[in-house]
């Protein structure tokens, strides 16, 4: 048989499975939107084969064409399942029109919802026994471990002290003792909801099955990890029911390989990926769309990205305005961990903690002081200070994540300024502090939208609409849009969209974002794209969800111009990672990080990197690194690193992650992505990779960077050994992080020293050279010959050569062998070139100068006297003057004039002259 006829007959079969698919499918009706589905799905089996396998090399070897023929079975089987998952929701559809997203998140979610699929219907006869054995599991009490920070002079001194020990000698992924020990075993309690569980899932349950393969998978309920039979449970069900969820995991299984279950394979997680995302999935949806920007597992694809992406941008958008008026209200969760602790190099040498970012209140730093600012503020308040009253309502109505939000505390720390403003009635306070409208208005515009949204309170468009007017009158951009708001939807107030542009208007003259984008908006319904681009954009720029959602929608349809796929792309993965709800579980990480259960945040995390979050991307690798410490004791105690999670020795997986990381823009992650290359960790050493990678860091202001490449210069390590180079490198060092003076100086000390020692052997490398002073100044008769025959174009001829001269003293030489430029310099102001001699020049000058200062005195005398006389001529009159006017004379200054004088201010300036 040839290879032309074996793929025929592949070929043939996929068809005729799709066929009768779609046979089950539709049975007599013929329903297009699940043809066209189908098609997309075959398109994408077809792609993801081609990227597991070369079908070249598979027809030739007969090994390889079992391959191909169990990767095709599989595809059939997944179509299978995808049918009836299709023929259900059409079922559903049919039903129940609304078709609402499903969430994304792994606990907003029902576990036993997601186990039925998209339909929510159940499979098994066994259902109680299912929920028996979930009550059993709701009982058991999950251990927890208290995160304290430090504390007092000791607390701190003992906590950095420790911290320098770690950086020194075991700075690496902690043991995961909280994974490990605790969940080794089962108690009673879970081994009898296990048994429960495996006994309906035997009867091919699908609750069962999916809660079993969560158990193990994440160790919930305290039930020990396990990988291997995740994967089986996982599969069992894909296969089974075609469960969304399930096909998700499979596919980042195979992406990721975590827990060594399966190679990486990432045509497999393509496929994988795809038929959850068709399913409807959000967080294969999201996977799906990075894969398909930045091309992992097949080629890049800007029109697949931009349309998975929106897929899950328009469910961020209808999730974000689900919420109360103004949308829904959210912390995010996403950071990098390594931050915390200073960034990845540590305090000073991160690009995260140097330079401009040092300036700025780290996310370690502000909650470590946050009791501090709370305890200042308070008592600031208890004062009467109004900026501190309506900072603590500000610091309890936003929260951060070390403070949880109190509504009712914010309401009264804003009530409180507002009636040292206003009284009960409405009444401007006449004994108001001076100074304090603008903070009351503020204080009133929060409490209107509290008010407005039913935080902390009961809903009320009538009292928010009172105090958003009382705030407006003193001119506050958040209650003019909020009454705008109010207008355009109706709320409380009879709906008049030309009163609500107007308070947008006034709003966003005062750079509201919210107001922008409202107003973009309504020019967009008017059909008026530039200008609503205008306002998206200005919007944009604080980060505003709606407005890069619009903005990524005129891009993708190529409203008012050309269409532009990759800013579509851009605008709707932003849009898409703002609402992190929807499909990530950052807060589960970073509560699992901060109790040191590691497996579980390297396992949450990598979700969310394969979502493409940069942040996620460079906690995994964060985690995953072991070349932290700069004196390791693994060779002297190799039990330190034995004792390590085996989850969390991945460095080839580290390096994917730093790869991507770097790859979005984040120069620490590509410093440590050239370490990687430079030493072959995770990875085949690559000296010039390395190069390029500190290259790029040193673009984006590294002082890591360019003291790593002044290190390669000084050694010559993949380039020619140069000190000049060197310190070039070093010095951009330190003027980069003036923090990195002690080790940028010792370096520079070695330097001086190995360049003295090269030049005394004679060595090839580039030494460094005193520098010409290319400036020296000139004399004063050099000046005046210049002066006199000054030529432009010589003049730049010669400061050519001097600069040449400078560059490269060796470069252009005479016969005798002298530097040229040394010469023209010495023949520039030729003293032959004079018309007169120097002696009749220096004369003529000196007497220009004294004949100058005679006259000058001259003149001075003369208008003394003539001051002088006209001062007594005054005198006089005043003496003739009657007694009447002796109560007015005007005061007798003498010699020196009055200051109504005419002549005082030449008088004064000629004093200012002795």
């Amino acid at each position: 048989m040839t290879n032309d006829d074996n793929s025929q007959r592949l070929l043939l079969a996929t068809q005729l499975r799709a066929f009768r698919a779609l046979q089950y499918v539709g049975h007599d009706q013929f329903d297009y939107d699940t043809l066209q589905r189908l098609t997309d799905i075959i398109n994408y089996i077809n792609e993801g084969i081609s990227t597991t396998a070369n079908l070249y090399h598979a027809y030739t070897n007969p090994r390889s064409i079992r391959w191909i023929m169990a990767n095709r079975m599989l595809c059939l089987q997944a179509i299978t399942a995808g049918a009836r998952n299709l023929r259900e929701d059409l079922t559903n559809r049919e039903s129940n029109p609304t078709d609402l997203p499903l969430p994304g998140s792994l606990d907003v979610e029902n576990p036993v919802a997601r186990a039925r699929g998209n339909n929510g219907r159940e499979y098994s006869i066994d259902q109680p026994v299912v929920e028996t054995a979930l009550n059993i599991l709701r009982k058991i009490k999950v251990p927890t471990k208290k995160y304290e920070r430090p504390s007092g002079i000791f607390g701190h001194a003992s906590y950095y002290g420790r911290e320098l020990f770690y950086l020194l000698f075991m700075n690496a992924p902690s043991s995961d003792q909280l994974s490990s020990s605790r969940f080794t075993k089962k108690n009673g309690k879970l081994v009898e909801a296990v048994r429960l569980l495996e006994g309906a899932a035997r009867k091919n349950n699908s609750d069962a099955t999916f809660l079993l393969a969560e158990m193990n998978f994440y160790g919930n309920y305290t039930h020990p990890r396990d990988f291997s039979k995740a994967f089986r449970y996982y599969e069992a069900l894909a296969t089974l029911t075609g469960n969304s969820t399930a096909q998700y995991m499979l596919g980042f299984m195979y992406a990721t390989g975590i827990g060594g279950v399966v190679e990486r394979d990432q045509g497999k997680a393509l496929l994988y990926h795809t038929f959850a995302a068709r399913g409807g999935n959000t967080r294969s949806q999201m996977t799906l769309a990075y894969r398909r920007y930045i091309g992992i597992g097949a080629a890049p694809d800007c029109d697949q990205a931009v349309y998975w992406y929106k897929k899950v941008a328009d469910k961020a958008i209808a999730w974000y305005r689900s919420g109360p008026p103004g949308g829904v209200n959210w912390r995010r969760e996403a950071f990098r961990w390594a931050d915390e602790e200073g960034g990845v190099y540590g305090e000073g040498a991160s690009v995260s903690s140097a330079g401009y970012n040092a300036m700025r209140d780290v996310h370690s730093s502000a909650d470590a002081s946050l009791d501090d600012v709370l305890e200042y503020l308070d008592l600031m308040a208890k004062k009467g200070d109004t900026k501190a009253t309506f900072g603590l309502g500000k610091l309890y109505y936003e929260g951060s994540r070390q403070l949880e939000r109190s509504y009712k505390k914010a309401m009264m720390y804003f009530v409180v300024v507002a009636r040292k403003y206003w009284t009960k009635d409405g009444s401007i306070n006449p004994s108001h502090p001076p100074g304090i409208d603008k903070i009351a208005a503020q204080s009133a515009a929060h409490i209107g939208l509290m008010f407005l949204r039913g935080e902390g309170t009961e809903q009320n468009f009538q009292k928010a609409k009172v105090w958003f007017t009382r705030g407006r009158a003193n001119g506050d951009a958040m209650c003019q849009h909020y009454l705008g708001l109010m207008y355009l939807h109706g709320y409380g107030v009879e709906q008049d969209v030309m009163k609500a542009a107007s308070y947008f208007k006034a709003a966003a003259e005062q750079d509201n974002y919210y107001s922008k984008t409202r107003l973009g908006a309504l020019f967009l319904d008017q059909g008026d794209v530039v200008t609503a681009s205008i306002y998206f954009e200005a919007a944009a720029r604080h980060g505003g969800m709606e407005a890069l959602y619009y903005l990524a929608g005129i891009a993708d349809r190529g409203l008012g111009g050309q269409r532009h796929c990759g800013v579509a792309t851009a605008y709707y993965k932003i849009v898409s990672e703002k609402a992190e709800g929807i499909h990530s579980a950052f807060a589960e990480a970073n509560d699992a990080y901060e109790i040191g259960d590691k497996e579980l945040a390297l396992i949450i995390s990598t979700m969310a990197a394969e979502q493409g979050y940069e942040s996620a991307q460079a906690n995994v690798a964060y985690l995953l690194d072991e070349k932290r410490s700069v004196l390791s004791l693994d060779p002297i105690l190799p039990w330190i690193r034995g004792g390590r999670s085996s989850l969390l020795r991945n460095a080839a997986l580290g390096f994917i992650y730093w790869a991507r990381s770097a790859k979005q823009a984040n120069i620490d992650s590509m410093v440590k992505l050239g370490d990687y290359y430079f030493e072959g960790y995770g990875t085949k050493k690559d000296v010039s990779r390395a190069l390029t990678c500190y290259h790029s860091a040193a673009e984006g202001h590294s002082a890591q960077a360019f003291w790593n490449l002044g290190w390669m210069y000084e050694n010559g390590l993949h380039v020619e050994q140069d000190f000049p180079m060197a310190k070039r490198y070093y010095d951009l060092a330190l003027e980069t992080n003036q923090e990195a003076y002690f080790p940028v100086t010792l370096s520079l000390l070695r330097l001086r020293a190995r360049n003295f020692w090269n030049k005394v052997i004679r060595g090839k490398a580039n030494t460094i050279n005193a520098e010409p002073d290319v400036n020296t100044p000139r004399t004063f008769k050099e000046w005046i010959s210049h002066f006199i025959n000054y030529n432009e174009e010589e003049e730049a001829y010669q400061r050519a050569l001097r600069q040449q001269a400078a560059a490269d003293p060796d470069a252009i030489l005479d016969e005798a062998g002298h530097a040229h430029a040394q010469d023209q310099d010495l023949n520039y102001y030729d003293e032959d070139a004079l018309d007169f001699d120097d002696g009749i020049l220096e004369s003529l000058i000196i007497i220009g100068l004294v004949a100058t200062l005679v006259l000058l005195l001259h003149f001075r005398q003369q208008r003394a006297a003539r001051r002088a006389q006209e001062a007594n001529n005054a005198n006089n009159q005043q003496q003739n003057q009657g007694a009447d006017g002796a109560g007015n004379a005007a005061e007798d200054r003498g010699f020196f004039p009055r200051p109504d004088d005419p002549n005082f201010a030449a008088w004064v300036a000629g004093g200012l002259g002795r």
